[in-house]
């Protein structure tokens, strides 16, 4: 059975910190990213990540005016912080996860 992807009101209604990233399985920029984002979110186990396989008539992709993949968008309380896009850097990556979670003391 095929996992269904949350609604953009569920999104909105998520708390703490949730990494939204937004691709293709045979996107090859997507596969590129993986052991960026694989990498980083071991070190903030803590991060809600929601994968979200992203095309022509996705709602949730098009509600964030997603346009290329992979998209990242880093979410705090449902609210959007700071998305990436394409060429994932694994530092930018780290830096930005860093960044929506000091806060919260779980570095």
């Amino acid at each position: 059975m095929e996992k269904l992807e949350p609604t953009r009101e569920e999104v909105n209604a998520l708390t703490g910190v949730t990494l939204l990233e937004f691709g293709a399985s045979w996107c090859g920029y997507c596969q590129a990213a993986q052991a960026a984002i694989t990498s980083a979110l071991a070190q903030f186990s803590h991060v809600h990540h929601i994968k979200v396989e992203d095309g022509k008539g996705r709602r949730l992709g098009r509600s964030f005016r997603v346009t290329l993949w992979p998209t990242l968008i880093f979410m705090k309380d449902g609210l959007e912080h700071k998305r990436l896009v394409r060429d994932i850097d694994a530092v930018e990556l780290r830096l930005a996860l860093a960044s929506m979670t000091a806060d919260q003391g779980m570095i």
